[in-house]
């Protein structure tokens, strides 16, 4: 049985997955006056080599504010992505070329095409030239990106393509004969666009672009980054926004996505402490709690499902999709998925499409704090770890924003907890292309505090400081300081046991900081976990970095010493760590 004959009935997923070189200048960004009608000159020599079909319109805009009115996109395919607050330009006359490459797969049935490999191309008339190709988050269509990426760099001139990534849709997994395939064909089909784009630009303008760059968020950005480190010759650079790590090794999606599922729900029902825990020992941040419920509803479940049906496929037997929601104990559920007792398969499902960090040419990652359904710490924490690892740490800054989730459109629900990346976004592609073309260096790796005032704006601005003194954190680290070049992993832990009593105990230690972090930004937030031999307790990192906390251990110890084990579980400015097990004397 084919993988295609597997698919079944799904619902739609909700996904997701400067001009000026001041880059320290917020960005705001207020809608342009209509322009004049679009002029399209030398249209008739714009035809995309390979395209199988192909269809132009020239249009007086085509920014969303224009082409929802034309129908030259899908309002649909990018619900949710962007906050209403968000400001986007409008008014870009140019001409549209929508199409699709030669496919034998069929998820995508947008502008009445029953036809995957689709794409958009938009050539605005006042080119700056410079292109930006960008492939599909999630599972969305090509449309998706419109609003978060197409609207803006068409204000600034840029030409602008995105492809669906040649296949799409919540049985995405259907397309592609052995696990794996499917998600290896995003691949091509990103490269495909670029080299068929460039000719197209070409033909327009009369002049081969400049620049080319490539950028997108989730999927998007994993592109960025498997694109940047396998066909860096197409590219003068990229921008990855929380893009998806895809390491046979791990991390990845099912190192995680089981605990949540198995779990939050036991946390949810009952506040149970140990369930939560072990979701913060798993990778989601301290402080993202608030979002759990909705990423459990939205995003969890489905991701788990699909993704391990493209690369898992024999999990589930015959069953195609899984069980939606099932709970642990369940048969071939979700929540039981243990990814490290499945075996090479899978393994080398994922090593078709593995990120290895080797990125051959500048790019600029941003992550959110509070990213739900990528967390930090399990995703561009350990990225940039591969980038420095592969000798590339020189052509990549990595910017961790505090408050960041992984989908902008959060911030409707949760204003005052959740900031929008997409003015970050923005600034930091403004600061890559200040960067090859002029050589002027982006800002330093950093931490971007959420200081957002009374006045602020923030969904439309965003400051990454050139000048590491210039940060300052914010909550509870709000105390000056030299930033952490993005998260820092801390030294170590130092401990130490005082008896109390009969059997009780005052654990007691300090968390050692790096070089890069004073304890005013890494210290006073976050959690330890300390484990004295069966028993184990929290304690609060303290201002000072000094944690404590009296444990009594219910059985009398079989002999003078016991295991100590003490797990840090991170804050917004380090990274979770585990100290040595050490054996210390309770008699």
């Amino acid at each position: 049985m084919d993988r295609a004959a597997r698919v079944s009935s799904l619902s739609r997923m909700s996904w997701s997955s400067v001009g000026r070189g001041a880059i320290a200048t917020a960005v705001l960004l207020a809608a342009a006056p209509a322009a004049g009608a679009a002029e399209c000159a030398n249209q008739a020599a714009a035809k995309v080599p390979g395209a199988e079909m192909q269809k132009q319109a020239c249009l007086d805009d085509l920014t969303t504010a224009g082409t929802r009115v034309s129908g030259h996109t899908d309002p649909s395919d990018w619900a949710g992505l962007t906050p209403t607050a968000q400001k986007n330009p409008s008014g870009v006359p140019g001409l549209q070329i929508d199409g699709y490459f030669p496919d034998t797969s069929k998820t995508n049935l947008t502008n009445g095409w029953s036809h995957d490999a689709q794409f958009v191309i938009r050539l605005p008339d006042a080119w700056n030239g410079k292109l930006i190709i960008t492939g599909a988050p999630g599972v969305r269509k090509q449309y998706s990106p419109d609003p978060v990426i197409s609207d803006w760099v068409l204000s600034k001139g840029y030409a602008y393509a995105s492809t669906d990534k040649g296949n799409s849709g919540n049985s995405f997994y259907s397309d592609g004969e052995t696990p794996g395939d499917a998600i290896a064909e995003w691949h091509r089909r990103v490269t495909e666009l670029t080299v068929a784009t460039k000719e197209v630009v070409a033909q327009k303008y009369g002049r081969a672009a400049a620049r080319t760059y490539v950028t997108g968020i989730s999927n998007g950005g994993y592109l960025t980054r498997w694109q940047l480190e396998n066909r860096p010759e197409l590219y003068d650079g990229g921008v990855d926004w929380e893009g998806t790590l895809m390491s046979a090794a791990g991390p990845n999606l099912f190192t995680y996505l089981p605990v949540a599922l198995k779990n939050y729900p036991r946390y949810l029902a009952t506040g149970d402490q140990a369930a939560h825990d072990a979701m913060i020992a798993a990778g989601f941040s301290p402080g993202s709690e608030f979002l759990w419920e909705d990423h459990y509803g939205i995003y969890w479940d489905l991701t788990q499902r699909v993704y391990r049906e493209e690369l898992d496929p024999d999990y589930d037997g015959p069953i195609t999709g899984g069980f939606p929601f099932c709970q642990s104990g369940t048969p071939m559920c979700e929540a039981d998925y243990d990814y490290a007792a499945r075996g090479e398969p899978v393994r080398a499902a994922i090593r078709k499409g593995e990120n290895t960090g080797a990125i051959g040419k500048p790019m600029l990652t941003l992550h959110g704090t509070i990213d739900a359904l990528l967390p930090i710490a399990t995703d561009s924490d350990v990225y940039r770890r591969m980038v420095v690892e592969q000798g590339a740490a020189d052509r990549h800054r990595y910017y961790v924003i505090e408050n960041g989730n992984h989908v902008d459109g959060r911030f409707d629900v949760f204003p005052d907890r959740v900031r929008p990346i997409w003015p970050c976004w923005t600034t930091a592609l403004a600061a890559l292309d200040a960067w090859v073309d002029n050589g002027t260096a982006p800002p330093p790796n950093q931490f971007v505090p959420d200081e957002r005032t009374a006045d602020s704006d923030v969904a439309n601005e965003c400051a990454i400081p050139r000048a590491a003194n210039e940060v300052v954190a914010a909550g509870p680290l709000a105390k000056p300081g030299p930033p952490p070049a993005a998260r820092a992993k801390p030294r170590g832990i130092k401990r130490a046991v005082r008896r109390k009593g009969p059997r009780r105990f005052r654990v007691s230690g300090r968390l050692l900081l790096a070089a890069s972090v004073t304890p005013a930004q890494a210290c006073g937030a976050g959690r330890l976990i300390v484990r004295l031999a069966a028993e184990q307790r929290r304690a609060k990192l303290r201002g000072n970095c000094s944690f404590a906390t009296t444990m009594k251990l219910r059985k009398r110890p079989a002999g003078p010493r016991v295991k100590l084990r003490v797990r840090w579980l991170g804050n917004r400015a380090l990274e979770p760590y585990r100290a040595p097990t050490h054996r210390v004397r309770v008699r």
